[in-house]
């Protein structure tokens, strides 16, 4: 999975945006709405980039994972293990709710 990082200036807020290659090649602009590092990973909650809350104000998340490829590159995976995906929804969900409460 290739990937590519640029910083985007929105309302004096620094945005990150990754660029993502999906597995049929198309590029998606993805922004990072959180991460944090658990249990030695790194994680990262993103949104499509420009994407708007639902009609019950919810913004849907992906949840991917910071590894090395073979060469020694970084690359960002899905968390395919049900128990790993669960403790780092949890985190973020928990980690939103505080922010979206304050």
């Amino acid at each position: 999975m290739a990937t590519e990082k640029n910083n985007e200036t929105q309302n004096e807020e620094e945005i990150d945006i990754i660029t993502l290659t999906d597995e049929d090649g198309k590029e998606i602009d993805f922004e990072v709405i959180g991460d944090a590092e658990i249990d030695g990973v790194i994680y990262f909650a993103m949104t499509p980039a420009g994407a708007e809350a639902n009609n019950e104000g919810i913004i849907e998340y992906v949840l991917l994972k910071l590894e090395k490829d073979e060469e020694g590159e970084e690359v960002y995976v899905t968390v395919d293990d049900e128990d790993e995906f669960d403790k780092v929804a949890n985190f973020f969900d928990d980690l939103f709710d505080e922010d979206y409460d304050a």
